[in-house]
């Protein structure tokens, strides 16, 4: 198994969230291995039920976990299936506040709405994603990522083997799953929802085509938007505007979470030779890559992306405290040239000290019109020592 890069805190209790099957199991258990450790996992029927009925019950056996049997660390698997469990947990910390809580979860959403407590100060937050370039390192072959992405249960498997792991990903618990959850009850609709949203991953997403094209209600639609966030299944990406209440009226954009996952949905596990769909792809997978960076180095940077009513775009923008570090585009070629940078120019023209890149598949980086075109391996080494972020203008 290849080393993780998310920081696990050594004594804090702490949530756990990451899409299924991007490993969080596998690393809390290494994580607690020759530690004393209490582990449940509700994805068992009988456990789920059983706290379902009587939360009570957890905190009762837990007290006796620890007092009789010495354990030092807790860990629940799933912990949104039963969200009532917070409660006794929060009474446990009180009482024992030199035992380590770890809850993993695969969404989000039961925790974030409706009256439950996510134990605000008590509990840090950590995010696993699938594999990054950095935990790969020697083994990364990019086109291989960009058509079966990047999930560990693919790690050392045969094509074969990916497409049918991404194929029962995208079918059974992204349409079935999610379902049975009692998040959606319109699976049909879903369905159709579901194979927009990912032809249309990266694209200005307009809320009422979507509708009219999968048959659904537009409020609809946005609800499935936002489940797919909610569940960690996509990123939400807004446009960049000095107005908070702009941005919010401007169409956002939603990259799925993995590019594999992506292809899976949209049938295409087999497509080579695309120019244009390896360039979408390839932007797919630099935005995720910023932002599970960001997350395991940098918290505090926000990502977006920026247009003009023109027309004029920058694929990606670094923000923090209200001020913009740098733009980037991304190019999935070798050959920039000057018609590469047209976007930038044009925010350039608006924000002459931000730094200006082009993330693009040349081997060496070099200047062009005060632009920086980086390989996206240097981008990505910048990105995690925060090079990247530099305001100062060296040229």
């Amino acid at each position: 198994m290849l080393k993780r890069s998310v920081l696990l805190p050594e004594n804090d209790s702490f949530f756990l969230f990451g899409p299924r099957q991007t490993g969080k199991s596998t690393l809390i258990r290494q994580f607690v291995k020759n530690t004393n450790t209490w582990e449940l996992n509700l994805l068992h029927t009988d456990l789920f039920l059983k706290y379902l009925k009587q939360p009570y019950i957890f905190r009762k056996e837990a007290d006796y976990q620890i007092r009789k049997n010495n354990i030092s660390k807790i860990f629940i698997d799933e912990i949104q299936k039963v969200p009532l469990l917070l409660n006794e947990i929060q009474a446990l910390i009180s009482e024992f506040p030199y035992i380590q809580f770890i809850l993993t979860g695969s969404s989000a959403r039961k925790l974030r709405h409706g009256d439950v407590n996510l134990l605000a100060g008590r509990l840090l937050q950590r995010y696993l994603f699938p594999f990054i370039f950095d935990e790969f390192q020697d083994e990364f072959i990019l086109d291989n990522v960009l058509r079966f992405g990047s999930l560990p249960a693919l790690y050392n498997k045969s094509e074969k083997q990916k497409s049918e792991i991404l194929n029962a990903y995208a079918q059974t618990y992204l349409r079935e799953e999610i379902q049975a959850e009692g998040i959606i009850r319109n699976l049909g609709g879903f369905s159709r929802f579901l194979d927009i949203a990912a032809a249309q991953c990266g694209e200005l997403v307009n809320y009422s085509s979507i509708a009219r094209d999968a048959a659904l209600p537009v409020r609809t639609v946005q609800s499935y938007y936002e489940i797919l966030v909610d569940t960690l299944i996509a990123l939400h990406m807004e446009a960049w505007h000095k107005s908070v209440r702009k941005r919010l009226t401007v169409h956002p954009k939603y990259y799925l979470f993995d590019t594999g996952i992506t292809n899976s949905i949209c049938g295409r596990m087999e497509t080579r030779d695309d120019n244009i769909l390896r360039g979408r792809l390839f932007e797919q997978w630099i935005i995720l890559e910023t932002f599970r960076y960001i997350h395991y180095f940098h918290q505090g940077i926000k990502i977006y992306y920026w247009r003009t009513g023109a027309g004029a775009e920058v694929d990606l923008l670094f923000e923090r405290g209200g001020n913009i570090l740098a733009a980037c585009e991304i190019k999935a070629t070798k050959q920039i040239t000057g018609a590469h940078l047209r976007g930038l120019k044009a925010f350039n023209d608006e924000h002459p000290s931000v730094k200006l890149y082009v993330i693009a598949e040349n081997e060496y980086p070099f200047l062009l019109n005060n632009t920086e075109i980086l390989p996206w391996k240097i981008y990505l080494e910048r990105l995690k020592d925060g090079s990247i972020f530099s305001t100062n203008i060296a040229f």
